[in-house]
C-alpha cells in the first residue's frame, strides 16, 4: 500500500477518534455499532480480528496499522513526563500548549488555572516557569489558549492541532500558518462590513 494512501487512512483515523474522544462512553458504543451496521461488518468479526476501523476494500497491514492502534490504546497511561518528552516543545509557550493538551485529553479537564499548569509542570519534571502568569498569557495571545468560564482557561482548537503536528515542526508551522490565514480574513471581512455601517 502507497505511503500517501496509509497517512490518508490514519488521518481518518484521527479525526473519528477526536470526534468519538468529546462523547460519553455509552454514545461512543452506540455510534461505533451504528456505523459497523452501516458498513455491513459484524461486531464479533471486528473483534476477531483486531480492527479498530472497518477498511472495507484495501485493508491496512496489520504491522502498519498497529502502531497507532498501541499508541491510541495506551495514551491513558502515558505520564506528563512522557508525554513532553515526546512533543519536544522549545519555547515556554510551547510546553504550555503541551501541558494544557495533557490536561484535556489524559486528565479530562478541559477548563484550568495557571496553577493546574504549574503543577503539572512540576509532575513532568520540566523546568520551573519564570513567570506561569505571564507564559500562560503568551500563549493566550500566540492563540494556543482561549479564555473559559470563571476566569479559567482552555486550550483553542489550533493549539490542538500544534500540539498535535509535534515533534514535527514543520507541520506545525503549517498549522500556525493556516490559523493566521484565517484570522487575517476573518479581520479584513469584520473591518469591510464596519466600513458599510
Amino acid at each position: 500500500m502507497s505511503e500517501a494512501k496509509t497517512n490518508k487512512e490514519i488521518e481518518v483515523f484521527k479525526d473519528i477518534t477526536y470526534s468519538l474522544s468529546k462523547l460519553d462512553k455509552k454514545t461512543q458504543i452506540r455510534i461505533i455499532q451504528s456505523i459497523l451496521t452501516f458498513l455491513g461488518i459484524k461486531s464479533d468479526e471486528a473483534v476477531r480480528n483486531k480492527s479498530v476501523l472497518p477498511l472495507p476494500s484495501t485493508a491496512v497491514k496489520s504491522e502498519e496499522i498497529q502502531p497507532f492502534i498501541s499508541s491510541f490504546s495506551e495514551r491513558e497511561e502515558m505520564s506528563p513526563k512522557e508525554f513532553i518528552l515526546l512533543k519536544k516543545p522549545h519555547t515556554d509557550v510551547e510546553r504550555i500548549a503541551c501541558l494544557a493538551y495533557y490536561l484535556m485529553y489524559y486528565r479530562n479537564t478541559q477548563h484550568f488555572k495557571t496553577i493546574d499548569i504549574s503543577k503539572l509542570n512540576t509532575e513532568a519534571a520540566q523546568i520551573k516557569f519564570s513567570n506561569t502568569t505571564y507564559a500562560v498569557q503568551n500563549a493566550t495571545n500566540k492563540g494556543f489558549l482561549v479564555p473559559s468560564t470563571k476566569g479559567n482557561k482552555q486550550i483553542s482548537a489550533v493549539g490542538e492541532q500544534y500540539v498535535q503536528a509535534l515533534p514535527d515542526r514543520e507541520a506545525a508551522n503549517e498549522v500556525l500558518k493556516t490559523f493566521l490565514k484565517r484570522s487575517r480574513k476573518t479581520r479584513r471581512a469584520k473591518s469591510k462590513n464596519n466600513n458599510k455601517e
